[in-house]
């Protein structure tokens, strides 16, 4: 189904609604709203194709604006890594903004709620604060220092902002009701005091505004039309709309704030502070260790941009929050490799075989083709020997009828190359086969046209010629959690779920056409799966990631127990 023809989702519909009200198709503004605390995962990706997305349909600009207003978790790291994120994904942002840009308008809105008596200096200490506000069944009580003089309060806020008095000791409060039953109005904080150096403010600021009332403001400012965010801020609405109403003028663009829920994907965890945890604690190799569901993550496992727009686009947006089984993720990655991916030969648990009748020192170079999916990815040529590495489970010594790979005394093809038929083989003294010794036919080469090339063979193997191969590290990974939902049970630490065999590291030996494979490129290793080149790969080294099998084994597996 094309874009066209889809059914609008419920944000599309608001904002249709909007447009049938009389709200002008130029003063429709977007934004994407991240805080640089961490890197950005795969439920950042379906918000940012949801706003980039709108931006696209209604021909209206996108902003990527960084809520940086937390020096004590917030790093330049984070605002680089995002930026890329977001290009990766193929999106581009009308302007960059940071909600740091607008903290001298932010401030001066705040005196001027101190001085018309919607804000006031709290002195008491965080505990007092919790106690005294109630809980949803109960009203709260006033602080004591709700009716300080304005004088007052405007010099204590003054103190706080040139850093005269101590982290924890104030805090700037709005005066909004303490006895409403919707607890983020009870008097919600505007400021508290920082000190700390802030990536690119400095020094100069000692205190910071809160999410609530940096995050509406900043849509004002920015003019933004539809304020987009996950289904936990519904309850924020009211606050966000009430600080609008104080600061909001008649006749520029007021914005209106929507959620969607969010989509939580089976057998991960979506959360920054728990990412952070994992690469803290040592459980992952970092923010884009393969198996975390961060973006660098992904791109770095092999996903693709595409990939991940469809996703995105597959599970769309909805009003409650759901989890999402990985395996369509999977789905989709395979989708879009395998209409890119070239097919390369690789073997990644090697036995040895010999033919026993092909001329000692000759070798050949085959014709094998790129993509099948691709009519213009062209072919390339791969050299053919007397010894090979075949899979190890592409031979058993005594196999069934059922069993269409090698076997002694019954035939195969050798992909792009010929039929052969398994004689005889050798073991260690463990008895563990060391050696398969074959014959070939030479008149049935693959492509040579041949009666003997066209007899039909049910079974087909991959190769890989010993004296042509690259021997690389190769990096298979399966799910970090055993459980499809490390989150769900609160009273279980999440880690505690951790896949002890995520991570399978194994030498592998591909073909000589790989020699050259440059990080982040994409390959189907044929029969195997999808494999990406890993950025640690070096002249001498090649490093690949397994980014997905060619068919959704996990789910076999999970019915079979």
């Amino acid at each position: 189904m094309s874009k066209e023809e889809r059914s609008l989702n419920f944000i599309e519909l608001i904002i249709e609604e909007d447009l049938a009200k009389g709200m002008k198709r130029d003063d429709l503004r977007f934004r994407f709203p991240p805080e640089p605390n961490g890197y950005l995962h795969i439920g950042h990706a379906s918000s940012i194709c949801l706003n980039f997305g709108l931006g696209l349909r209604y021909n209206a600009p996108v902003n990527l604006r960084f809520d940086d207003t937390n020096p004590a978790k917030e790093e330049q790291e984070y605002v680089d890594a995002i930026k890329r994120d977001v290009e990766w994904l193929g999106f581009k942002w009308a302007e960059e903004c940071y909600a740091s840009d607008y903290f001298q308008e932010l401030y001066d809105w705040a005196v001027m709620f101190i001085e018309r008596g919607l804000a006031y200096v709290d002195s008491q200490t965080s505990e007092q604060m919790a106690l005294q506000k109630g809980t949803p069944t109960q009203p709260g009580t006033e602080s004591p220092y709700r009716n300080r003089p304005i004088e007052e309060n405007l010099e204590l806020f003054r103190k706080m902002k040139d850093g005269e008095l101590p982290e924890g000791s104030h805090v700037l409060r709005a005066k909004i009701d303490m006895t409403s039953s919707n607890m983020l109005m009870r008097d919600p904080i505007m400021y508290r005091i920082l000190h700390k150096h802030h990536h690119r403010t400095g020094d100069k600021w000692h205190i910071y505004p809160m999410y609530d009332w940096a995050h509406g403001e900043s849509d004002y400012i920015e003019r933004i039309s539809h304020s987009l965010c996950t289904l936990e801020f519904a309850m924020h609405r009211e606050l966000y709309d009430w600080f609008l109403n104080q600061i909001y003028t008649e006749g520029k663009m007021r914005p209106k704030q929507r959620e969607f829920a969010r989509r939580n994907l089976s057998h991960t965890v979506v959360s920054k502070r728990k990412l952070l945890q994992l690469v803290q604690e040592g459980h992952v190799k970092g923010w884009d260790d393969p198996r975390m569901s961060t973006i660098s993550g992904l791109r770095r496992r092999g996903y693709t941009p595409a990939s991940i727009r469809n996703f995105a686009d597959t599970i769309g947006i909805a009003k409650r929050t759901n989890l999402i089984d990985v395996s369509l993720l999977e789905f989709c990655v395979r989708e879009d490799l395998n209409k890119v991916a070239p097919r390369v030969m690789a073997v990644l648990d090697p036995v040895k075989l010999i033919i026993d009748n092909y001329p000692e020192g000759q070798e050949e170079w085959l014709d094998a083709e790129n993509n099948p999916e691709d009519e213009n990815a062209g072919s390339r040529k791969v050299p053919f020997s007397k010894e090979l590495y075949i899979e190890r489970d592409d031979f058993m010594e005594n196999a069934n009828s059922k069993y269409f790979r090698l076997t002694l005394g019954k035939e195969v093809r050798l992909k792009n190359a010929y039929i052969i038929k398994g004689e005889s083989v050798v073991k260690d003294e463990n008895g563990n086969i060391t050696e398969i010794h074959v014959t070939y036919d030479p008149d049935s080469k693959s492509g040579s046209g041949t009666e003997a090339s066209l007899r039909k063979i049910k079974g087909t193997i991959h190769w890989v010629s010993v004296n042509h191969a690259l021997e690389a590290e190769v990096r298979v990974y399966d799910r970090l959690f055993t459980h499809e939902n490390p989150d769900g049970d609160k009273e279980v630490d999440f880690k505690s779920y951790i896949n002890p065999d995520s991570l399978n590291v194994i030498t592998g030996y591909l073909e000589p056409s790989l020699e050259n494979a440059k990080a982040g490129e994409n390959y189907q290793f044929q029969r195997l799966g999808y494999f990406c080149v890993d950025p640690d790969s070096t002249a001498q080294k090649l490093v690949f990631n397994k980014t997905v099998g060619l068919r959704d084994t996990w789910a076999k597996i999970e019915n079979k127990e």
